[in-house]
């Protein structure tokens, strides 16, 4: 007889299963049927156990050896009992309402975002992003025809802009506004008043991906599934208008959501680590969580990938002596020890392009100016301008692999620091810094980023790995094997990240007692993930997106 192996057992205990409802033994009840994410050693596998317990499938995750499936709570008991099946709940994402109206007067069609971080500069060198494609997974936009901005690029060409269905439900084709306002934030190619394009890369092409409905929510199935779409398309070139060739290599991800285990465990964050694998930029958002520590979340959370915080401009962009990082932006470390997040960009009041008809636009009218622009803050905007910006380097330089876009960000920062020449935020809050889109693009950094990591191996779940966060007898958290606020393993702060003048932050959010992490948040067995939270047991807390924040 010969040995069995794992998908062996996999299909014996199918049998066995339906043997079992073939004999009454395992009653069945269609009642309160459930969204859930089953993992098996490969797809086929995950289906065959689904079919096994009567569920129904509805989508097929090839990128994480999984499938999405409908069931009731006896055929959860049952695919349970299935050696080699890893069961999650497909959670519902949500988007929040705004808490606070903004305190600034919007006039003008100014929105000052390439300005603070210095791409404006670049686009009089003819740096604007062209050849390089950006995918937002993000809500539902009606047609980036409505939106000259977005349609055409600084030529006055047609982008080839393309719009994906991520999700089927009827919800999905609801203007919600989330997404025009990232996509114009990165992209628009829209002139100020003062002869500036409002947009960071106005040649991007832009690939828009509706896996939100309109009132903002989502599942990781749909997620998981846009982003299974673009690392496919992200292997084929096309030719934009003006004869350049384009490929896909940019993935903004302007969401988080709460962690309910370690970072490789997470169904979400797995697909993520594969598109980082398959060569393409990811960025996400840290979170709108914050000041408190240990609030980055999903998939902010993964090591690899390029996390944004926020910071303001306190209003003033002209006047940066005053720029401040935005109280709610999440913190690190993560559990595993990671410094988190990566950099920070302005994230505050941030003003860009929204359809009047969209759903934000009617609820939150105090937001919208009735010129088509839309003010909102989040770690989502910062996201969006650092993907901008990282449509600006690949441009420059094709040949940058994710690992080196992630260096040369993080090399060419710029931290805030106080008067006396310390750190004004500590590094789980600002990380290496404000981002500098010059700075980085003209950057020679290269291999200080993600070093010490193994993706292939962490993906293929024989090796998973922790930082270098821990914390010491008074309560402050440190980098090992370091002194003072260098970091470990290839993320040294170069010689120009103590910030000018004329870069200094203000005193506002100095890291002092009143942000000082207290015993709640000790790095302690407390807040190591345990079986309770583990994924395995199918069991966790609905996950929501905190894209509105109090206005900063």
């Amino acid at each position: 007889m010969r040995c069995l192996r794992g998908r062996d057992w996999v299909v014996l205990a199918a049998i066995f299963i339906v043997l079992l409802q073939a004999t009454g033994t395992a009653p069945r009840s269609n009642e309160n049927p459930r969204s859930v994410i089953v993992q098996g050693e490969d797809l086929e596998a995950a289906a065959d156990a689904v079919r096994a317990v009567g569920g129904n499938l509805t989508h097929e995750l090839r990128v994480i050896n999984a499938v999405a499936a409908r069931m009731d709570k006896n055929d959860v008991a049952r695919i349970k009992s299935i050696d080699g099946v890893k069961l999650f709940v497909d959670e519902v994402l949500e988007v929040n309402a705004p808490k606070q109206k903004p305190g600034g007067q919007i006039t003008g069609q100014e929105t000052h975002a390439a300005t603070l971080v210095g791409a404006d500069a670049l686009h009089t060198e003819g740096i604007t992003g062209e050849g390089v494609a950006i995918a937002f997974i993000d809500t539902y936009a009606p047609g980036f025809y409505d939106f000259p901005g977005l349609f055409y690029d600084t030529n006055g060409k047609v982008r080839g802009s393309t719009l994906h269905y991520a999700s089927n439900d009827p919800e999905a084709f609801v203007d919600h506004g989330h997404s025009t306002h990232l996509m114009s934030i990165a992209a628009s190619s829209l002139i100020t008043n003062e002869g500036k394009y409002n947009g960071i890369a106005p040649d991007a092409r832009l690939v828009l991906l509706n896996a939100f409905r309109s009132d903002g929510s989502s599942r990781y199935s749909d997620v998981i599934a846009a982003i299974e779409w673009v690392i496919e398309n992200s292997q084929y070139e096309s030719i934009s208008a003006s004869g350049v060739k384009t490929r896909l290599r940019v993935l903004n991800l302007s969401f988080s959501a709460l962690p309910r285990s370690h970072y490789w465990d997470d169904p979400l964050n797995q697909a993520v680590m594969r598109a980082w694998q398959a060569g393409l930029v990811v960025v996400t958002s840290a979170g709108n969580r914050g000041p408190d520590a240990m609030t980055v979340g999903v998939p902010g959370n993964v090591p690899y990938v390029i996390t944004a915080g926020a910071m303001t401009d306190s209003y003033t962009p002209e006047v940066v002596t005053d720029d401040q990082l935005a109280s709610f932006s999440s913190t690190g470390p993560t559990v595993e020890g990671f410094v988190k997040p990566d950099i920070v960009a302005p994230g505050g009041h941030i003003r860009a392009t929204m359809a009047k008809s969209s759903v934000l636009a009617g609820d939150h009218r105090e937001f919208f100016d009735r010129k088509g622009y839309f003010t909102m803050s989040g770690t989502s905007q910062s996201t969006a301008l650092v993907s901008g910006i990282v449509a600006l380097m690949l441009q420059h330089d094709p040949q940058l692999t994710p690992d080196d876009v992630k260096c040369r960000l993080m090399a060419s920062a710029r931290p805030a620091v106080a008067d006396d020449g310390d750190l004004a935020y500590s590094i789980f809050q600002q990380g290496a810094g404000m981002v500098n889109a010059y700075d980085a693009v003209y950057g020679d950094e290269c291999g200080c980023a993600n070093r010490g990591l193994d993706i292939e191996l962490d993906l293929a779940g024989t090796m998973h790995f922790g930082g270098s966060a821990n914390r010491d007898e008074n309560g402050n958290y440190y980098i090992e094997g370091l002194d003072g606020y260098m970091w470990s393993d290839g993320y040294m702060w170069s010689d120009g990240y103590m910030w000018s003048d004329v870069y200094m932050w203000s005193d506002a959010y100095m890291w002092s007692d009143a942000y000082m992490w207290s015993d709640a948040y000790m790095w302690s067995d407390a807040y190591m993930w345990s079986d309770a939270y583990m994924w395995s047991d199918g069991l966790t807390e609905t996950m929501s997106i905190n894209v509105w924040v109090p206005q900063q």
